[in-house]
């Protein structure tokens, strides 16, 4: 028989006969002719409170129902006198369809760390922290499909498996099928010509380059999907497998990518605000107490806007208060990035016009032969959050600059086609989404905000 969410009946405004709600025990407490039953399905932080009495026939299995166990309760829903609730259930049928053994059954009333429910990935879901962290993942999900998609972009799908590097760096995780023991070889080498594609082929490292492809057919497009690093990187910061929207648009500059980074972020962070409201009070008050006026003050601002080169200026001023000092041809680091966001500018800066050095083969170059037109987006807290650029549309210079970089052009013949055929201004960001959903939640570690976290020596459940 259909049942009835707990989040519809938390602001009921009113009391209702031959309610049918089922779920989880978290918590039990029996007194002396009453037992009350702290009960959630997942679809809201707070827990119904259900009372049960002796009329009921299983009353003496109820009392001693184990923390964990699931159930079904059919009773009225009428007015609570309990502090901090408007209605309770008053059961008058409980069925129960499965125990939790308590004696092996992990998630008792009682605060577990975060590296602890790291361990137990498949039962953490169930805790309000990492529920409400779920339901903020998929609420800034539709937010975002929202955004795009009623701006004129077209929702795309970009391989997973590529031949190609996106970035140049390497790391990627091979897609092979060929014996790792004893494979083909020709002069010395792996014969990745008798592999299942026919050549080396690897998990994606971002979509970009193929949402390039489409955006000169459809103008503006975006891809929402799973990419893949293979970096030894064991941060707070990283994950090897996480979610990465990337819009692309043609006829677009760096001046479009920027104002479009810009309303993005105001958008989805209004949204979780709007419609995450009791989730985002359990996250301001749990885990990151400012984590609220943190997100409006981003959302009614307007961006601060400076060059590579200024920012370095007013870095190397304060070089003495970093780990790693800033000069004119590094990359910046997360305490500078936060600096600039957070002290210089106390809300989002936009930096453009980084050095070519720093920055991968498809920026377009700047007449200066020194920069190209890249932006980072920093948010206070966190530093970088939206990374872009005007992409490169003209073939000479984007042909010598992979060559410069030792790229072999002919392996991009398809992405040069774009620029022989028909080429345009374009540009495009890319988003970490988990980065994002660990911002606005104020979570400290990204494995947090992910169901089950892929990182180095870690691949389970």
């Amino acid at each position: 028989m259909e049942h009835t969410l707990i989040s519809d009946l938390i602001n009921a405004d009113s009391s209702h006969s031959g309610i049918i709600v089922k779920g989880w025990v978290r918590t039990t407490r029996a007194a002396k002719d009453i037992t009350f039953i702290e009960l959630n399905d997942g679809s809201h932080i707070q827990n119904l409170q259900v009372i049960a009495d002796p009329s009921l026939p299983n009353y003496e299995e109820i009392r001693s129902i184990p923390v964990g166990s699931s159930v079904s309760v059919t009773g009225d829903l009428v007015p609570s006198p309990a502090k901090g609730q408007s209605y309770e259930l008053r059961a008058k049928e409980i069925s129960i369809y499965g125990s939790a053994d308590p004696g092996s059954y992990p998630l008792q009333k009682k605060r577990h760390s975060f590296e602890f429910l790291r361990d137990i990935a498949h039962l953490r879901p169930r805790t309000t922290s990492f529920g409400a962290v779920f339901r903020l993942r998929s609420e800034l999900s539709f937010a975002i499909h929202d955004f795009f998609r009623t701006r004129g972009f077209f929702y795309v799908h970009t391989p997973i498996i590529t031949a190609s590097d996106c970035e140049g760096a390497g790391e990627m995780f091979r897609v092979t099928t060929l014996d790792p023991a004893d494979p083909p070889r020709k002069d010395g080498a792996v014969d990745f010509s008798r592999d299942f594609f026919g050549a080396k082929a690897g998990l994606t490292v971002s979509g970009q380059l193929e949402g390039e492809l489409l955006a000169t057919a459809l103008g503006r497009v975006y891809t929402f999907g799973p990419t893949f690093r293979a970096e030894n990187s064991n941060t707070s910061r990283h994950l090897s497998e996480f979610w990465m929207v990337e819009p692309e648009v043609a006829f677009a500059e760096l001046e479009d990518d920027m104002n479009l980074a810009e309303s993005f972020l105001k958008s989805i962070f209004r949204h979780c605000l709007d419609n995450c409201a009791d989730d985002m009070k359990f996250f301001d008050e749990r885990i990151h107490p400012g984590t609220i006026a943190n997100l409006e003050k981003i959302v009614t601002s307007e961006f601060a806007r400076i060059t590579y080169t200024e920012a370095i200026t007013i870095l190397e001023k304060e070089n003495a208060a970093f780990e790693y000092p800033a000069a004119w041809g590094k990359d910046l680091q997360s305490e500078h990035e936060r600096f600039l966001s957070e002290k210089t500018f106390g809300k989002p800066v936009i930096v453009t016009d980084y050095p070519k050095e720093i920055k991968a083969f498809y920026m377009r170059q700047n007449d200066d032969g020194k920069t190209v037109r890249a932006m980072d987006v920093l948010v206070p807290g966190v530093g970088e959050i939206i990374g872009g650029s005007e992409r490169e549309y003209r073939y000479d210079v984007l042909v010598a600059r992979m060559k410069e970089l030792n790229l072999n052009p002919d392996d991009y013949w398809w992405y040069l086609d774009t620029r022989r055929f028909g080429s345009v201004p374009h540009a495009g960001f890319g988003l970490g989404f988990e980065r994002a959903v660990q911002f606005i939640s104020g979570m400290q570690n990204i494995r947090d905000v992910i169901p089950f976290p892929r990182t180095p020596k870690s691949a389970q459940f």
